[in-house]
């Protein structure tokens, strides 16, 4: 992912120095379960923790450097590292990796990156979930027009949307609470998963070290349906921000106006019309969400593995799991600000609200002649006739309001006075539920 886009703290995860302590932390951690059942001398142990842990720990660029010039001649990563990491601690280095496979250390590894990386993104929900929260009790009774198709529908509250997002990001964090979870699985099996030359032993210590499970079966490698699970989370979060997004840039559509992002002093919408309010951090968020939804189909690809392994997916997970969790963490700490700020006119959206002259009302209308006895065919006729007679002449000096077009149908007047239809007019009636519907989605937080 390009600076641009990248926090500091999830780039820190994915960073080599970073991957190369947990990879010493693995190695090193196998090393003293080895000792405690007397595969290995406890001494040797000792001297992999005291000599390589101050090495790893301050690991510089160069070493970095240095890894890969060992790895341009083994054309192999994790012996490279041990190279390095051993010309650090001298002969005690040859009691490392004991019984290991490199899959060992670079799932157990990615394990790590990607449930540290979770976390962050979890936190960057509940960001984002407190702010949707504030805003949607601030507009909770906020009148707004719900629209279907792009169409005016039936009004509704800001609030309502607002609370509609809150809940699907409070699923989408319970689902990465859930693949988290899922990835949290270490392997410490050797070749092919079988325990040969290693003892579970020697697994289970490494995983409750690292706060994770052991892998019941690995073949060589941990299944990638676990990670095909994360990624999805991550899509499906990615295509919620997309939601969100897609709504902000309408409402701030010049024929809309209802919304906008937030626009700082001295910003400039266009290098050539001064007058531009453009909603960039929204379309920002539109592209990101497409990156992130994009990593998902070869997460799923990499989980038809040949026989008990083949790296056909770590080309891709060295690209993906950075990658993706970096846009992400941006993505949702970029709408989390956007949300905080963002600039909400009601008496425009009860303008637009308005604007139709009534027919937005038209529903109620239709009830309440049934009510009255009124067949439901004849009655969708009679209110058709008068939003239909509405909608045409809106603007024009022979228009009417939908009020006005109803009394003036014979059928209409003959089941209800104008006190009646005013009553099934009542703008209040759209919003007796509100609160049902907020103590449903903020039940819980």
């Amino acid at each position: 992912m390009v600076p641009r886009y990248t926090r500091p703290q999830m780039a820190a995860i994915w960073s080599p120095e970073e991957r190369y302590r947990i990879w010493f932390e693995i190695e090193a951690l196998a090393a003293e379960a080895m000792a405690r059942i007397g595969v290995i001398p406890a001494e040797a142990a000792r001297a992999i923790r005291e000599k390589g842990g101050p090495r790893v720990a301050a690991i510089t660029a160069a070493d970095v450097e240095r890894i890969d010039e060992i790895e341009r001649v083994t054309r192999h990563d994790v012996i490279a590292f041990l190279t390095w990491l051993g010309e650090g601690i001298g002969p005690e280095a040859r009691f490392m990796h004991q019984g290991m496979t490199s899959s060992d250390v670079l799932d157990t590894c990615l394990a790590v990156q990607m449930t540290r990386a979770a976390d962050l993104l979890i936190a960057d929900l509940d960001a984002l979930l407190a702010a949707l929260k504030a805003r949607a009790m601030e507009h909770k009774f906020t009148p707004t027009i719900g629209r279907s198709h792009g169409i005016h529908a039936e009004p509704s509250t800001f609030g309502l949307k607002l609370a509609g997002h809150y809940a699907e990001f409070r699923r989408n964090r319970a689902r990465l609470v859930a693949a988290r979870a899922e990835i949290a699985t270490c392997a410490i099996s050797g070749p092919v998963g079988t325990f040969a030359s290693v003892d579970p032993r020697v697994e289970a210590y490494v995983a409750e070290k690292l706060g994770l499970k052991v892998e019941p079966v690995s073949t060589q490698v941990i299944p990638r349906d676990r990670h095909a699970a994360f990624f999805a989370a991550l899509a499906i979060t990615a295509s919620g921000i997309e939601r969100l997004a897609i709504e902000v840039r309408h409402l701030q559509r010049s024929e809309v106006r209802e919304a906008e992002e937030f626009f700082h002093p001295g910003q400039k919408g266009s290098s050539s019309m001064p007058h531009k309010r453009n909603p960039v951090l929204s379309e920002n968020l539109t592209g990101l969400a497409r990156l992130v939804r994009g990593y998902l189909t070869p997460a799923l690809e990499n989980v038809a593995l040949w026989h008990e392994r083949d790296i056909s997916h770590s080309s891709v997970e060295r690209v993906i799991a950075p990658d993706a969790t970096i846009a992400l963490d941006f993505a949702l700490s970029r709408l989390t600000g956007m949300m905080e700020r963002l600039t909400v006119y009601p008496e425009r959206m009860r303008a637009n609200l308005e604007s139709l002259g009534g027919v937005v009302h038209s529903q109620k209308v239709l009830l309440a002649l049934t009510q009255a006895g009124m067949s439901r065919e004849d009655a969708y006729a009679a209110v058709q006739r008068a939003a239909m007679a509405t909608w045409t002449a809106l603007g024009t000096p022979e228009g009417k309001s939908f009020r006005e077009n109803l009394l003036a149908d014979p059928a209409v007047r003959a089941k209800m006075d104008p006190a009646a239809l005013d009553a099934a007019m009542d703008p209040q009636r759209d919003f007796l539920h509100v609160e049902t519907i907020f103590s449903r989605v903020f039940a819980e937080g």
